[in-house]
């Protein structure tokens, strides 16, 4: 059995603003939790005019108060850019007004241009650590000021839970994420390299290979990962599922239609071009490409899952199977219509109805 789960980066198209673009992907969440899809997570990406997703943990909140059951997490938020107080704070509260529905992931690319990220983070000084080097000791702190270093499915949080101890000119002081909690949030920790798998197993965290950057190297991180995994309070063996690209509709030219101006998008920030809200299904079609940019659009419709439901479902038992996992998360690369509403993107809906009628096992 293969459950389903969706990742989103809040697209934002042509002639919508930020606002109906979240309004957009709630209606997408809304959708995903109607056809028992298990989680929803949001992306952090930072300074792109074709993306919103740029506060996961603000976009979590809104779209868990207006669903029941739906799992809502971050795929994921980058730990480099923020302080790690402030992120467990964040999910911990979270997690509180949602018990059990929060999942947090976290990742160590900054998400965005060398000149944002520092903008997140803040000033350091010189001797400041590169905090993507700190970042292993950063996703500890984490876990201890969250208290996932005990099982929230089995045992109950409260004075005693850990935290982290601090001494500053000889006082002692012990920070914790809330007050009192009565569960914690799911941990993930997110990559595309061997290095995350590794801390991963080593931090006995579940880890989920970012596939759908179209890396290489998924057989040898899991392996590394499953190989390695040291059991923890909160995780006994080895948990990953495997994230992917698709579009998916009703006829094959359709999902090839839709996908392509998410395909121009992502080939343009890797060929350098002039990055501009994601172009509607019509704008795309007229649009003429360069020789570098044609190629990337080739390259990643390869990888992508593009086809009729049948085609993809096929492609995703295939996937699930060869990885050794039984939940696959998809990113729905479908675009709008100039004619579509602003407050909701038909074609990703309906990619997700079309699938899940092919998964009779989503919900159970």
């Amino acid at each position: 059995m293969t459950q389903l789960s969706v990742l989103d980066l809040i697209p934002v198209r042509s002639g919508q603003n930020s606002g109906q673009a979240v309004a957009a992907s709630l209606s997408l969440v809304r959708t995903a939790e109607r056809l028992g899809f298990t989680r929803f997570w949001v992306a952090e990406h930072h300074n792109m005019p074709a993306v919103a997703s740029t506060s996961p943990s603000t976009l979590i909140a809104h779209f868990a108060a207006q669903t029941e059951r739906i799992r809502l997490g971050s795929g994921g938020v980058m730990l480099p850019n923020h302080a790690p107080l402030a992120v467990a704070e964040q999910f911990a509260l979270l997690e509180a007004m949602h018990p059990g529905r929060i999942d947090l992931g976290l990742g160590r690319a900054p998400g965005s241009d060398p000149v944002t990220a520092y903008m997140l983070r803040g000033q350091r000084t010189t001797q400041d650590a590169d905090p993507a080097e700190t970042f292993p000791t950063d996703v500890e702190t984490v876990a201890a000021l969250l208290g996932s270093d005990r099982s929230p499915a089995t045992e109950p949080f409260g004075d005693d839970q850990p935290g982290v101890g601090l001494n500053i000119r000889g006082r002692s002081y012990e920070l914790k994420a809330t007050p009192r909690v009565a569960t914690a949030p799911e941990m993930w920790l997110l990559g595309s390299s061997n290095f995350s798998a590794t801390l991963a197993a080593s931090l006995g965290m579940a880890f989920v290979f970012a596939n759908h950057f179209g890396a290489s190297g998924i057989e040898q991180a899991l392996e590394i990962y499953r190989s390695s995994f040291r059991p923890s309070e909160t995780l006994a063996a080895p948990r990953t599922f495997l994230t992917t690209n698709i579009s998916v509709a009703d006829t094959a030219e359709e999902a090839q239609l839709v996908a392509l101006p998410q395909l121009i998008t992502m080939a343009r920030l890797r060929t350098g071009g002039a990055l501009v809200p994601q172009l509607t299904v019509d704008e795309a079609r007229e649009t003429v490409l360069t020789v570098p940019e044609q190629d990337s659009v080739l390259e990643q419709s390869r990888r992508w899952l593009i086809g009729t439901a049948e085609e993809v479902e096929g492609r995703i038992r295939s996937y699930a199977s060869q990885y050794g996992v039984d939940e696959v998360m998809v990113s729905p690369a479908g675009a709008a219509y100039a004619s579509d509403p602003l407050d909701s993107t038909p074609s990703r809906e309906r990619a997700l109805e079309l699938l899940a009628a092919r998964f009779p096992e989503l919900g159970a």
